[in-house]
Parts: C-alpha cells; sequence; structure tokens
C-alpha cells in the first residue's frame, strides 16, 4: 500500500518528489487509502495519486476534501462555529424549510426518518411543495422558462459552489443544479404569493394555514440555510421583466419582509441574512468609507460597563429612541438613548442567524454583536431588565422578565471580541459613574425628589427648619443683648 502524502500548497514540490517513488495507485487501491486514513481521521488532501509517468510540478490533477473556497471574495454563506452552536443549537436549526447545499444530507434523509421524527416530516412535506411549485411555474410560464433558470444555474454553477464556505463537491453537477432549481423557485413563488389576503381555500397549505408562513420566515433567515442573492436575482429580475413589468424581484423580497423603504437602492446584500443586518447597520448612518475605517482602527472592549441600575444610581437617564429596528445609541447630558429591543419569539433566532454571520464574514464591522454586547453590559439581574422595560427601551412579549435577562446574556456567549463600536459610548458612562458629584446629586433626586409630594414635603421641611433656626437664633440674641444691656 502506498504511503499516505499530505500536501502544503507551499510544499507541493517536496510532496511530488516523495510520492513520485511509490507505485501508482489502481482506483480501488486509492480508495481504500482514503477510506482507512479517513476512518482514523487523518485530513486527507491528496485524493488522486499521480501516475507513474508524472513528474514533480507536473501533477495531474490535486483536489481538497476541505477547502475553503477558491475565490475568497465570493464565500458568504458559511456554517454556524461550534462554539456558537452549542450555546443553543435549536436556535440554527431550520423547522421546516431546508435551504441550499449545507442541509442536502438532510434532504436525503427525509424520508426514511420522516416515519419518527416529525420535523423530518415537514422536511419531507417541503421537499414534495418544492416540486409543486416547480410544476406550477412550468404549467403557468411554460416549461422553456424553466428550462432557462436551469441553464442560467448550470452557467453560473462554478460561482455558485464558491459561495459556500464547504466544498459542495460530494454533490454531482446534476443534483446541485437541480437542488438550486427547486429551491431557487419556491422562494420564488413563495414571496409572490405573500401579501394578499387568501379567504377562500388555495390548496397550499403555507396560505390556508397563515401559522406557516411566521416559520419558513424563520428559517430563511437562519445563515446556513441560504442561497446566493445573486443567483436569485440572476434567475427572476429577467423572469419579473418579462411577465410583470412594473415591479422588481427585489421589490418583492423587500416587501415579503416588511422592509420596504428601509434598504436603499444603491445597498447591495448576499443573501436574506445579509440583509436583516443590512436594515440594521443603516441605521448607524456610516458612510462606505468609514466602515472602511471601522476596519481599520483598533477598537477597545466594553467590560468595564456598569449595568443599567449601577448607571441610573449616577444619575444616567434612559430614554427609548423613536426610531425602531436599530443599532444607534447615545449618551448626551447624562441622557442615554437607546433604541427599543423587542423581546419576542423569533428574536433570539433572527440575532443568532445575524450574529453567526458576522462573526465569520464581517470580523471586524461586527456591529450587531456590539450592540447585543452592550445591551448584556447593561442587563445583569431582573432589576435591570425592569428598568429598561419601564423605560421603553425593552418591549416584554415574552412574559416574565426572567427570559429575557437570560437571552440577552446567552446571546454574548462564544462570541469573539474584537472590540466594541460603543467604546467610546461606554468609557463617558465609565466617567460619568464615577464623579462622586453625580452619584450625590443622583441620591438626592431618588431619596428626596422622586415625586412631586416627596420634594414638596422635603421643600416645606426645609424652610420650616430654616424658619426655626432663624427664631432660635433670633431668640438667643435677643436674650444675649438683654443680658449685655446696663441695669
Amino acid at each position: 500500500m502506498a504511503k499516505l502524502v499530505n500536501v502544503n500548497l507551499k510544499e507541493g514540490s517536496q510532496a511530488t518528489n516523495d510520492i513520485s517513488n511509490e507505485p501508482p495507485l489502481t482506483s480501488d487501491q486509492e480508495k481504500e487509502v482514503i477510506n482507512e486514513n479517513l476512518s482514523v481521521g487523518v485530513n486527507i488532501r491528496v485524493v488522486k495519486a499521480m501516475t507513474a509517468t508524472d513528474r514533480p510540478g507536473s501533477c495531474s490533477e490535486v483536489k481538497f476534501l476541505w477547502p475553503y473556497s477558491v475565490n475568497h471574495n465570493n464565500c458568504c454563506i458559511y456554517r454556524v462555529p461550534c462554539g456558537l452552536r452549542s450555546v443553543n443549537p435549536e436556535a440554527y436549526t431550520p423547522q421546516m424549510l431546508l435551504i441550499g447545499p449545507l442541509h442536502h444530507y438532510k434532504k436525503a434523509q427525509a424520508v426514511e426518518l420522516s416515519k419518527t421524527d416529525v420535523r423530518y416530516m415537514y422536511y419531507n412535506k417541503m421537499e414534495l411543495h418544492k416540486k409543486k411549485y416547480l410544476e406550477n411555474i412550468a404549467l403557468t410560464y411554460g416549461k422553456q422558462t424553466v428550462e432557462e433558470f436551469r441553464s442560467i444555474i448550470k452557467r453560473d454553477e462554478q460561482f455558485i459552489r464558491a459561495c459556500y464556505a464547504e466544498p459542495t463537491d460530494s454533490i454531482n453537477s446534476n443534483d446541485f443544479v437541480e437542488m438550486m432549481l427547486h429551491d431557487s423557485v419556491f422562494i420564488l413563488v413563495f414571496f409572490m404569493h405573500i401579501g394578499p389576503r387568501y379567504i377562500d381555500k388555495t390548496g397550499d397549505f403555507l396560505f390556508d394555514e397563515p401559522c406557516y408562513q411566521y416559520t419558513i420566515f424563520g428559517d430563511l433567515i437562519l445563515l446556513e440555510n441560504q442561497l446566493p442573492y445573486t443567483l436569485l436575482e440572476s434567475l427572476f429580475e429577467p423572469f419579473y421583466a418579462k411577465f410583470e413589468g412594473n415591479i422588481t424581484f427585489r421589490d418583492i423580497i423587500l416587501q415579503g419582509f416588511g422592509i420596504q423603504g428601509k434598504v436603499t437602492r444603491d445597498k447591495r446584500f448576499l443573501h436574506f441574512t445579509d440583509l436583516r443586518r443590512l436594515v440594521l447597520v443603516q441605521t448607524l448612518g456610516l458612510t462606505e468609507e468609514e466602515q472602511i475605517n471601522a476596519k481599520l482602527v483598533r477598537k477597545e472592549s466594553i467590560a468595564r460597563l456598569r449595568n443599567a441600575e449601577m448607571l441610573n444610581s449616577a444619575g444616567v437617564e434612559f430614554e427609548c429612541s423613536e426610531e425602531e429596528a436599530s443599532l444607534m445609541i447615545k449618551f448626551e447630558r447624562g441622557i442615554l438613548t437607546m433604541p427599543c429591543f423587542k423581546a419576542e419569539d423569533a428574536t433570539e433566532r433572527v440575532f443568532r442567524s445575524i450574529m453567526a454571520l458576522e462573526q465569520c464574514h464581517y470580523h471586524y464591522t461586527a456591529f450587531v454583536c456590539n450592540y447585543i454586547d452592550f445591551l448584556d453590559c447593561l442587563i445583569d439581574t431582573e432589576s435591570d431588565v425592569d428598568l429598561l422595560v419601564n423605560k421603553g427601551i425593552i418591549k416584554n412579549w415574552l412574559g416574565r422578565r426572567g427570559p429575557i435577562e437570560e437571552m440577552v446574556n446567552r446571546l454574548s456567549l462564544e462570541i469573539v471580541d474584537e472590540g466594541c463600536h460603543y467604546y467610546d459610548i461606554s468609557e463617558r458612562l465609565n466617567n460619568h459613574y464615577e464623579n462622586s458629584f453625580n452619584r450625590t446629586v443622583a441620591t438626592l433626586r431618588r431619596v428626596y425628589f422622586k415625586d412631586l409630594w416627596t420634594g414638596t414635603a422635603h421643600v416645606v421641611a426645609f424652610f420650616l427648619l430654616v424658619l426655626t433656626l432663624i427664631g432660635t437664633v433670633a431668640s438667643v440674641l435677643q436674650v444675649t443683648q438683654k443680658d449685655n444691656s446696663p441695669p
């Protein structure tokens, strides 16, 4: 058996010298070597040995089992890092809908596992639904339209594969094209039918039972459940120009997510997870040049930031900004203005996918991670949550306070901190807290002037005390004068 050689890109010539001295492998022997080493966990890099006639530097074919995208600029869809997934695996798992190659193995298992697992039953049901949607497109717009879709995917196949940070070589070309066709056409038809109210039954359970739409939208945001938006755009912009005319595919996507008007025409996005991040990041009002500079400037951590109750005890006032779904935080004249954080069922799933994208793709401009980190510093106890709820900064749609505290604190777990966009604000807040005069004034306000009646009572009591003191002094002076007067 020929020995296994681990080829390194920088040491390729030396590796080929090693292997050229060995007799060539037959196809069966080659598979045996690979399988044997896979079984013991070796990271095999060579999957096709050279023939005896090959010379150093002339390797006929070298492939890699675990490459990243050849063109790193195209890579934008990632598997969630294991550390993040371990905190809450359920938050990254599709409930009904499987999209793209990262979940391809689950599609293959869906038929068998659907017999015992309800989730896989839905996976299988949705795969059948995708076929139904494709058939309807062929019937409505002609088979030629479907063939045009298929040819575009085939043409751009290598680019599409390069968008994924994991190799997709295990999926052969025909299967890959058909998977992309079914997934993308499902997205097209689903968004085409979102919006109108269907009073009568349509025969489509997604619209006859609207509760499923909420689940589908949640699955479409998950990082691992994405298709490159450039693929969807190249497929369906010509389609809409041909058949719809007065609306674009981009328009129906923004309308479907309910964010029309929140993304300017000049802004591009990579996929649906990136779209949701873009909506938030735009609220910071940063120019492209400022975002580029943010990558270059070394930022510091905000670990010293005090929690909400401590800041409030030092006189910091909390106010909720009018803009929703924002990342803008301001601290001016003792007032901390923050956007409203809506704590609802889908909040954690949405934020987790956006934060996972930032950890993988936007290392030095992880503004959403920075916002959650800032909020996490403010919330240590349920009392902090009560304070922020009373100020309108948190809208609690989960019922009890405990789940909010737990959710926010868990969102920051396993997040790699490359510094925070809000560092300057946190330092000004810390300086405000450490000023003893601010804490003294805040204590007076909290204890003696917490409301109109208490404040009025203390003011009256103070004046009575002053008047009593004046009267006492006057009486003493009068007695003293009498004692000192001549007889």
